[in-house]
């Protein structure tokens, strides 16, 4: 991520462009005036400053991209420290892709599978062209997406598969203060999805050179957010009989198993053991997680059984 300092400006000169530059900044971007124009009302048209596309040029430079492609994206972020949003810069999901194929070792991407259509109406405040304004939008989305990215890794192509939730990702019109998707994920709920599920296993199969992509960071804060801590209420005593501790039955329901089960499906597919496994430790706890663990081990073992 890439972040206008608040003391670089731009002094302006009169031009055509959106956002007017001095000829002497242009010269430190390496641009023309009719460049610039283009950057600001074509491939930048929801920029607020002049600093925001100044640094989108700056990054494609030393990432050795050209901006006229529009690899990157100018992203306002709330910024908690300075009470108001601050335009940042991140790469889109066809930068992402380009890096790991400048590796050579990229090694080829499956289509996405899409979970099962959820259907849930948003309500809340969100902040839209003419100010804020109470909103409820019905949407109809996919629970899940999975994308699994190849990397040659000593001679052989192994598999990376990520599993991205939509509720877990989309974008809020409001901030976190808001449940309302943002335009582009009302808009697109799967396109948007599919993008930041091939993020997410790019990053998998690529550590060294992946990041997040705007389309995950838009509507999000700039410091990492904290999960408040929930104030607990005292209770009156009552005094109840005592009942047996669940056993792991009542933990365990067929439901979760059923879950489970799923999971070790899509993991045999893709030989995904290790990220099904991260993905259980992730998202389970006590009996939970021990049942999960053995079903896994128990699968990878039989079919590394029946490889043999």
């Amino acid at each position: 991520m890439a972040t206008r300092k608040d003391n670089e400006t731009l002094p302006s000169v009169n031009t055509q462009a959106r956002f007017p530059i001095s000829q002497t900044a242009l010269n430190e971007l390496g641009l023309d005036a009719n460049t610039w124009r283009v950057l600001t009302d074509s491939i930048f048209p929801s920029a607020k400053t002049a600093d925001g596309i100044a640094l989108a040029v700056r990054y494609c430079q030393a990432r050795g991209l050209d901006v006229l492609k529009r690899p990157v994206h100018v992203v306002p972020m709330w910024s908690k420290a300075q009470g108001r949003e601050i335009e940042t810069v991140w790469p889109g999901i066809n930068e992402v892709t380009i890096t790991a194929a400048r590796t050579g070792q990229y090694a080829g991407i499956d289509a996405p599978r899409l979970g099962p259509n959820i259907t849930r109406t948003f309500s809340g405040r969100a902040k839209t062209d003419s100010g804020w304004r109470e909103l409820s939008v019905q949407l109809t989305y996919p629970e899940w997406c999975e994308v699994t990215v190849y990397r040659l890794v000593n001679g052989q192509r192994c598999p990376f598969t990520e599993i991205v939730f939509w509720e877990e990702t989309y974008s809020r019109a409001g901030g976190q203060n808001s449940e309302v998707p943002t335009a582009m994920w009302i808009k697109r709920p799967r396109g948007q999805l599919i993008k930041c599920a091939k993020a997410a296993a790019l990053r998998a199969a690529f550590p060294e050179e992946g990041t997040y992509v705007a389309e995950e960071m838009e509507g999000k804060s700039i410091e990492p957010e904290e999960i408040p801590a929930k104030q607990e209420q005292p209770q009156p005593q009552v005094t109840t009989p005592q009942q047996p501790e669940p056993e792991q039955a009542d933990a365990v329901d067929a439901e979760f198993k059923a879950k489970v089960a799923k999971l070790i499906s899509r993991a045999q597919e893709a030989s995904a053991w290790g990220q099904a496994q991260e993905y259980l430790r992730a998202r389970c706890k006590d009996e939970q997680l021990k049942y999960a663990l053995n079903e896994l081990h128990k699968a990878a073992e039989a079919a590394t059984a029946k490889a043999a």
